[in-house]
């Protein structure tokens, strides 16, 4: 996909600078490494504690509850498409008032809430339940917290306040499963008969930095009091969206319509390991991936923001988005081929996973930034979630279906083939 603008002569993406590029943000805060970025990423970090915990024990949690792939493929992808629509919806609502940060809070305060019903569940109705609010709160707050970010550093800088704040937030993402793995194999150990008590236990735990997220962003982050728009029309405010960023938005849907949920990559880590270790051990070990995965993230954030400031972030996107592609084509294989030890290959896989959700995470956000003004920003990167929510949804229930219908082969393939085209269609796409 082209448009009328093309890569300078330097071979670097064009970034123009905005007027608020100047070194001192209207709000008084200097330099790229501030209050608000502080803030925020250590929210994150507490948040990512609360619901990665939970991400990484749930696969295993609902096996024992005897849930199917195909009923935990719809409570991802409902859940999934209520975050997305709750994104433009939130981005919509602080554009028309002026309040961002309230609305944040209100959001980690929901995702916080979440662990709650999952420590309740005796089937999957509460887990489903649990999981929209959840993920109502994860929409509301994602699009606002990344444009209070956005605007509290200059354009040439994004790369790194954003790469630090994604990697601060997998660093909960790798302290939390581990913890909970922890958690979860001492209170086996002490000999609990209902192999779920062990799960609930964890669950009821992770409210602790859940409530510790909620009081760090009220806290830390600084957010400059907008003008209320009243005048504000829903359908006026997209159709003011610039045609850059609408055609920005189909590369992005595309490829999301095959990045199914990690949660699934865990399900699938569980039953390739369970004949060899047991549902439980499998459960583990799957965890344990997630770390690694996680560990993966955390390391290469930041130096990919710098590195996408150098030299274009639309390139290291492309090549984020060409690994996606590589994992779930690794994930259809692992499925399709006898090996005797499948470890090494789901270790390469969750590898290939944190690099690519690093890139995708940092990265999107900054390309957002390029092509939103201010005024609309919230209402930019409202639709942005909206689109990777659907396309999560349409992923994570097509991924669930073919793996339970038909193969779990087919349903990573087929995940494997959008995530490719997206990729192609990025790699095409000029500014």
């Amino acid at each position: 996909m082209t448009d009328e603008m093309t890569d300078d002569g330097h071979g670097q993406d064009h970034n123009p600078a905005p007027p608020e590029a100047a070194s001192e943000r209207a709000d008084g805060q200097t330099g790229w490494l501030n209050r608000t970025v502080i803030g925020a990423s250590v929210t994150s970090a507490l948040g990512d504690l609360t619901y990665e915990t939970t991400n990484a024990l749930l696969p295993g949690f609902l096996a024992v509850l005897g849930i199917s792939a195909a009923i935990f493929g719809v409570i991802e992808g409902v859940a999934d498409a209520i975050s997305s629509f709750s994104k433009l919806g939130a981005g919509f609502v602080a554009d028309k008032l002026g309040h961002r940060k309230t609305l944040v809070v209100v959001g980690y305060a929901l995702t916080a809430l979440m662990q709650v019903f999952f420590a309740l569940a005796q089937g999957w109705p509460l887990v489903l339940i649990g999981r929209i609010i959840g993920w109502l709160g994860r929409g509301i707050r994602g699009p606002l917290r990344d444009a209070i970010m956005a605007e509290a550093v200059t354009p040439q800088t994004r790369g790194k306040a954003f790469g630090l704040h994604r990697a601060a937030d997998t660093v909960g993402a790798v302290l939390g499963p581990l913890l909970g793995v922890a958690l979860l194999t001492w209170i086996q150990g002490l000999g609990v008969g209902d192999p779920a008590t062990a799960f609930r236990v964890v669950f009821w735990l992770t409210l602790i930095p859940g409530a510790l997220s909620v009081l760090s962003f009220a806290w830390l982050v600084t957010d400059e009091q907008r003008q209320p728009n009243p005048a504000l029309r829903f359908w006026a405010a997209l159709r003011d969206l610039p045609r850059g960023f609408r055609r920005y938005l189909t590369a992005v849907g595309v490829f999301g319509m095959g990045d199914f949920a990690p949660t699934l990559l865990i399900l699938a880590a569980t039953q390739l390991l369970t004949p060899e270790m047991g549902v439980v051990r499998a459960a583990e070990v799957a965890g344990l991936l997630y770390v690694w995965r996680n560990v993966v993230q955390t390391g290469v954030s930041f130096p990919i923001g710098a590195l996408a400031d150098r030299y274009g972030h639309r390139r290291l996107l492309v090549i984020g988005y060409a690994l996606g592609a590589g994992t779930a084509a690794l994930t259809a294989i692992a499925f399709a081929i006898s090996l005797n030890q499948r470890l090494l290959l789901l270790g390469t896989i969750f590898t290939l996973a944190g690099l690519y959700i690093a890139v995708e995470e940092a990265l999107e956000a900054t390309l957002a930034a390029e092509y939103v003004p201010e005024a609309n920003r919230g209402v930019g990167y409202g639709l942005m979630g909206t689109v990777n929510g659907i396309g999560d949804f349409l992923s994570s229930v097509s991924v669930g279906f073919l793996w339970t219908a038909i193969s779990p082969t087919l349903g990573f393939g087929l995940a494997a083939t959008l995530m490719g085209v997206g990729t192609t269609v990025m790699a095409r796409f000029r500014e």
